[in-house]
């Protein structure tokens, strides 16, 4: 067996591993908030796209968008080829950048209270590390 091509072939494997595990994390995030706007859209909880959120409309938002986030970091974490809680804490890096750029592009935009958008960004890596945490939490249980 030539161990040169073994030993270079697995780094690019788990860069691919990793982008992966980001990318489910990323989506799962997506489908869950897209889906969950939708419904509550349909319930009449939040407006329609693009009408303005009250306060109390951008709190429940708030609400599933943070167990959102805890999820998928969680998931970054579980599909981790290596250092979960680096992965979720990268997740959770690119989805604050992603806020911010939702900030800056709709701050002048009468979308609702300017602490919901600002919220997300402040949340993001807190979020990620909750996930994290709870990854680790499980596999040293398990691992007992």
């Amino acid at each position: 067996m030539n161990t040169h091509a073994t030993t270079t072939a697995e780094p690019s494997r788990r860069i691919g591993r990793s982008i992966l595990a980001l990318l489910a994390g990323f989506l799962f995030n997506v489908a869950l908030s897209l889906a969950t706007d939708i419904l509550v859209e349909a319930a009449h909880i939040l407006p329609a796209l693009g009408q303005p959120l009250n306060n109390a409309q951008s709190a429940i938002a708030t609400i599933y968008r943070t167990a959102y986030g805890i999820l998928s970091s969680l998931l970054v974490a579980r599909l981790a080829p290596y250092k979960p809680m680096g992965h979720a804490l990268t997740g959770a890096a690119i989805g604050m950048v992603l806020a911010t750029v939702g900030v800056i592009v709709t701050w002048n935009q009468n979308l609702g209270p300017h602490w919901y958008p600002v919220a997300l960004v402040v949340l993001a890596l807190p979020l990620g590390w909750v996930g994290g945490k709870l990854w680790l939490m499980h596999l040293a249980r398990n691992t007992t």
